[in-house]
């Protein structure tokens, strides 16, 4: 068995059931703050995995996470945060747990050493996608059974963890090993290697909208205005970008369907919706490319 440095005891932390509420809140910070150097050091690696995934979704590919436990819920989040943040379709970004949906909130004993259970969840994968395996330790089963499949089948593979001898560094295209540490509750795998997981999901499918074009500068331009507070946010955006009243803003998102894309052309360019929906079209759904064509004609 690969050695796991998260079940390490961390001798900062001890004598933490002697402190008080507020030194034990202090430590838990002061271990917290290691987090993002350790991912820092890995900006390269996560830089690398970021232009695969954009590379795979401009071929028709889709992102799918596998993990168990903490690991696996952290890339059902991320996934699920994908289509309303940036209005893709939902199968774009999947996140599988072990042991399925009911894994979500309860333990499925036995996932995450079924090898077999792992080859099962990975047939969803074809050559064009990117299967990431998530795990602080790196050495369940269950991944190195998603792994072999995703080989077989020439699927671009990537690992996230936090052990540099994780069983399934060995089976990856690429690697990306955040070593946290030991952490604050010897083995609690849910702190310091779970806020590091969270750290660097956030950032490939981040990345990846951005260079996919799912941005304008730093507005979320491809947004589903689904409740209130997105449809403000929506207004507050055509109105920045555009350079025009809330008034004006709102009623053009009226007119073409809380595109918010749309309705930036019609009002920066002064086109109908149908001449915006078709200049989108000709630049791939690429805001800046749009833009700047019409400058250019």
């Amino acid at each position: 068995m690969s050695e796991i440095i998260t079940e390490y005891r961390n001798e900062n932390t001890k004598n933490i059931d002697l402190l008080s509420t507020i030194d034990i809140v202090r430590k838990i910070n002061e271990e917290d703050q290691i987090v993002a150097r350790a991912v820092e050091d890995e900006s390269a690696n996560i830089a690398r995995a970021v232009d695969i995934i954009a590379k795979q979704f401009l071929i028709g590919g889709k992102l799918y996470y596998y993990g168990a436990g903490t690991s696996g819920r952290l890339g059902v989040l991320d996934a699920s945060e994908c289509p309303p943040t940036f209005g893709v379709t939902p199968d774009l970004v999947t996140g599988i747990i072990a042991g399925g949906d009911k894994a979500l909130r309860l333990a499925v004993e036995g996932a995450e050493d079924n090898f077999e259970l792992g080859v099962d969840d990975a047939q969803i994968l074809t050559k064009d996608d990117v299967c990431v395996a998530i795990s602080a330790s790196g050495n369940p089963k269950y991944l190195l059974g998603v792994l072999s499949h995703a080989e077989k089948i020439g699927c671009k593979t990537i690992a996230i963890t936090c052990n540099h001898k994780a069983a399934i560094l060995d089976e990856v295209g690429l690697g990306i090993c955040v070593e946290v540490g030991p952490e604050v509750i010897a083995g609690s795998s849910r702190m310091k290697a779970g806020t590091a997981q969270k750290m660097v999901l956030n950032m490939l499918t981040t990345g990846a909208m951005i260079k996919i074009g799912k941005t304008y500068e730093n507005f979320m331009i491809d947004l589903m205005p689904t409740n209130e507070k997105l449809k403000d946010r929506a207004i507050r955006i055509v109105s920045q970008i555009a350079g025009v009243n809330s008034s004006n803003a709102l009623k053009t998102l009226l007119e073409c369907d809380w595109s918010v894309k749309t309705a930036i052309l019609m009002l920066q360019c002064s086109l109908s919706k149908d001449e915006a929906k078709e200049l989108l079209r000709k630049n791939c759904g690429v805001l800046r490319r749009a833009l700047a064509s019409f400058t250019r004609t």
